[in-house]
């Protein structure tokens, strides 16, 4: 990142609230235990959109990019993990 301007913290933000975007999920997941209602194909696109996403930044060195898919694709494979190992 540049300079550290207000552009620079505007997409560190928006960087964060993308990443959080599945944290209510993952967390009512393993409260009840209970991933039925979710899509395994919308889970799987989002999967390898946030990969593609995550090559994207680092290729051209873009932290806010690299932050939010990194912490998306974590929170994305455990909505995976948990659609292959919860009882229906």
């Amino acid at each position: 990142m540049g300079s550290n301007t207000w552009v620079d913290y505007l997409g560190l933000f928006a960087a964060f609230l993308s990443a959080i975007t599945f944290l209510p999920q993952v967390i009512q997941a393993h409260k009840t235990k209970s991933v039925k209602d979710l899509n395994i194909f919308m889970l799987l696109i989002v999967f390898s959109s946030v990969v593609i996403w995550l090559i994207y930044g680092f290729v051209k060195e873009l932290l806010p990019v690299i932050i939010a898919n990194g912490v998306i694709l974590v929170l994305s494979g455990i909505l995976l993990y948990f659609k292959a190992t919860f009882k229906k």
